[in-house]
Order: structure tokens, then sequence, then C-alpha cells
């Protein structure tokens, strides 16, 4: 029998995800900016998927811009910030273990010039806060911190982050994506100016993520298009992907306590029969 154990690089679809997507890839074939008939389908289908994902976030649907995946998501956080700032603010702070969506990125800008600076962690992964408060000035445009990370599962304490970054007046940004799912990301307590999530990491397809953005806060596109997303992410909606991405953060707003202890059993289970 297989055992299937890297459900953190990504996850089955779920048969009601699936099911879910089943339309858009077959009858309901409509272009979302379309005004008929499919085309409204369509639309209807993105909302709903939206407000699935902003009910699971607690968050306004109209905050949400729908991404191709977490990375992407991530990129147009940073890239879209650094670029708006370019003139004013010229300083972007990460971790020392921040996903390669992050890393890449902040490389790019520190060849082009801009200041980065990399902030150390503990022997559990754990960001130092006093080297990041005397780090952020007033020439930082953003602070990008994960909330869970991928690879150890170390939990950053992203609320005192985000408090460093506001008080030097620069935004915060975190990478969600591991801890959607499996533990609460208070963002009202919080208090980030983005985030960024991924379906196929809840049992939804690959090809779509979020980034939710806080009102007021200003990035500039990472692409030239058309209107989709606000225009903030042009270019014609992968319908079913979305939709999938809405059902399976539904699927957790139905049970997320249930899930949890589920996972926490069979965690167990594992690690006593390695003893």
């Amino acid at each position: 029998m297989e055992a299937y154990l890297d459900y953190n690089a990504t996850t089955p679809v779920d048969p009601q995800v699936f099911e879910e997507m089943r339309p858009y890839l077959t009858h309901e074939f409509g272009n979302a900016s379309s005004f008929h008939k499919k085309g409204q389908a369509a639309r209807h289908a993105i909302e709903q998927a939206r407000e699935r994902i902003a009910d699971t976030l607690a968050v306004e649907p109209g905050d949400l811009i729908f991404t191709s995946g977490g990375t992407e998501a991530d990129n147009l956080a940073i890239q879209g910030v650094m670029k708006y700032f370019e003139s004013q603010r010229k300083h972007l702070v990460i971790s020392a273990i921040e996903h390669q969506a992050v890393l890449a990125p902040a490389l790019h800008f520190l060849k082009r010039g801009l200041k980065v600076t990399v902030i150390p962690v503990d022997k559990q992964g754990v960001v130092d806060l006093n080297f990041l408060e005397k780090s952020v000035t007033s020439d930082t445009a953003l602070v990008s911190v994960m909330h869970v990370n991928n690879e150890v599962g170390t939990i950053q304490p992203i609320k005192a982050i985000a408090q460093i970054a506001h008080k030097k007046g620069a935004l915060f940004h975190t990478d969600a994506v591991q801890s959607l799912g499996k533990i609460t990301l208070d963002i009202a307590s919080v208090d980030p100016d983005m985030v960024s999530c991924s379906a196929h990491k809840i049992y939804g397809p690959k090809g779509a993520g979020a980034l939710y953005l806080k009102k007021g806060v200003k990035l500039k596109p990472m692409i030239r298009g058309g209107h989709q997303e606000k225009n903030i992410r042009p270019g014609t909606e992968n319908v079913a992907a979305i939709a999938g991405f809405g059902k399976a953060a539904e699927r957790l707003g139905q049970s997320p306590e249930k899930e949890k202890g589920r996972v926490l059993l069979l965690r167990n289970q594992l690690y006593e029969g390695l003893k």
C-alpha cells in the first residue's frame, strides 16, 4: 500500500472540489467578462468562490485578488509594493527562512540597487524581533515574513512583526500558504496589509491562489492587460480552478476543529509507531 506523506507540498483534489469544478471544464465554458448567459455563469462562480474564501479568512470579498497560486501572490505583493514605493522607500525586509517565492523577488530588487535586510532566526526558526525592530526604518517599504514555514513548521509571531513594521510606516505581508486550514489566522487581530494563500494545499486544484489586499494598500500590477481583478491581475480568469478554490475553502470552514483533531491523531499515531 502506498502512503503519501507530502501534504505540505500538495494535496489531492477533494471529490467535492472536483465536482464543483467539473461544469467549468465542460459545458459552462464562458468567459467571465462576457455579458451573455455563459459568461455570467462564469462570473457568478468566481464571485461565489471569492465570498467562500473571504468567509474562511474573515475578510471582505472585495479585498481578495485571484492569482495563479501562492508564488504569484507573493510576487504580486512584494514586486507590487516595492515598485509602487520605488522613488520613496527603497528598503525590503524578509526573514532568513522564506520560501523561494519571497527570496527570489528580494534578490531581484537587491540586484537593482534597493536595500534588502534578511532577519536571522533562532534554532527553532523564529525571527529575532529585536533585530527586526532595529532593521525597520523610515525607508522601509515592506516587511515580508511567512506565517508558517513550509519545511520545519515554525509559526512566526506575525502580530508582533506587523506592529513593528507599522510603527515605522512600513507595510506587512505574510505568506500564509502553509497555515491556511491548519491553524487560525486572525486577520482582524494581526492586521496584515497583504496575505498570500493557495488552493492546492487545502485539497483544491493547482493553478489558483489569492492575495488579500487590505483596503487602501497600493501596489503596481506585474502585468498589463484587461480590467480583471480590479486591474491588479489582468487576464481571463481560470474559472474552474477558482471555483475549486472556493469549494476547498468552504470545506475548511465547515469543520476546522474536526480536521485539526484528525491530523493530530494521525501525527501521534505516526510518532508512536516510529518510537
